[in-house]
């Protein structure tokens, strides 16, 4: 449920409601706008039932909500969410371009990498250094020797940088390096961490599970924020279908559906929702039309040596092709590049 206060309501009316909630047993959202405060009511509404919110002082109404996810929910909150990271806005009117190897596999290669990506713009140096593969006789990652190499990288640079991390351990071992901190599909659904990632208080980066609803989504970013940590972003990565020819089918239309549901920055990953290096430009191109809020892709400067998704890596060269292609039609949807 969410109470909107009158327009004339005072600092004490405000007070007065957070209160009464907090006997109740119920936690307080306040989202204040120029005009009007919005309070989300957090927990079992059945309690307020005999309280009547509806006549105390500044109370306009009360609107009920029904989905389960209240934090993330756009009614909680109808001012779109920015996420500021050293200076770098993600969200609002700019598109922001995440790019880097699937996985970090030596020195030099991510040195290489970020050198190329920092002449296209991209301020965001992305890279796997625990890696969860199908196979477990796969490359599985450098691990923290990984994330020192990557993070040497970003620094001289001028980049950000995010990494998955895949359990508690993990975590503990990426937080000192990461500025973001990726939550990947095969994790989405993993409570206990997503309550530990809310914890840090640092940026999360929260892929679509590989079968899941938009609503079982938001629910998994509803744990990271009931942590007090509203920096998240969520990334479209493709689904399981019966389809085939590519990886996974991304979902293009869950972007305009999580506009009208979500505060939170939406990004989408082409390179893992088709597996196929050749759809990623197209897909780029559909995905900044959609007003998506960014890309994350997957750039290796040689992707037949590539230790892992080789297949699905642009070059640096042809990255800076579909940097070309997705500009103006950033620029057609009012934003920043």
């Amino acid at each position: 449920m969410i109470i909107v206060m009158k327009p004339n309501a005072g600092k004490r009316d405000i007070e007065n409601i957070v209160e009464k909630l907090h006997e109740h047993g119920l936690e307080a959202h306040l989202s204040t706008g120029k005009q009007v405060t919005i309070i989300g009511v957090i927990g079992d509404k059945g309690l307020l039932s005999d309280s009547n919110m509806e006549l105390m002082p500044g109370v306009d109404k009360l609107v009920p909500i029904t989905e389960s996810y209240k934090l993330v929910n756009k009614k909680f909150n109808a001012k779109r969410t920015v996420v500021n990271i050293n200076g770098i806005e993600i969200g609002g009117d700019h598109f922001t371009l995440i790019a880097g190897p699937c996985a970090v596999e030596s020195e030099e290669q991510i040195f290489q990498t970020a050198s190329k990506l920092k002449e296209s713009g991209v301020k965001i140096l992305r890279g796997g250094a625990f890696k969860p593969r199908t196979s477990p006789y796969s490359f599985q990652g450098m691990g923290v020797e990984g994330l020192r190499y990557m993070r040497n990288a970003a620094d001289a640079n001028g980049m950000i940088m995010v990494s998955e991390v895949t359990s508690l351990a993990t975590l503990q071992e990426a937080v000192p390096y990461l500025d973001i901190i990726q939550i990947g599909a095969r994790n989405m659904q993993n409570f206990e961490l997503l309550k530990e990632v809310g914890k840090t208080n640092k940026p999360v980066f929260l892929k679509r599970g590989l079968s899941s609803t938009i609503d079982e989504w938001l629910n998994a970013a509803e744990y990271i924020i009931r942590e007090h940590n509203n920096q998240v972003m969520l990334c479209e990565r493709g689904i399981r279908t019966f389809e085939t020819a590519t990886r996974n089918t991304l979902d293009i239309s869950a972007i305009p559906v999580l506009k009208s549901k979500t505060h939170l920055p939406v990004f989408i990953d082409p390179s893992h929702a088709s597996g196929v290096k050749d759809y990623i430009i197209p897909l780029a191109r559909a995905a900044a039309a959609v007003d998506c809020d960014g890309l994350m892709i997957e750039v290796h400067p040689n992707p037949d040596k590539a230790l892992s998704d080789g297949a699905q890596s642009l070059t640096p060269d042809e990255f800076k092709e579909l940097v070309r292609q997705i500009k103006p039609i950033v620029e057609i949807m009012g934003r920043k590049l």
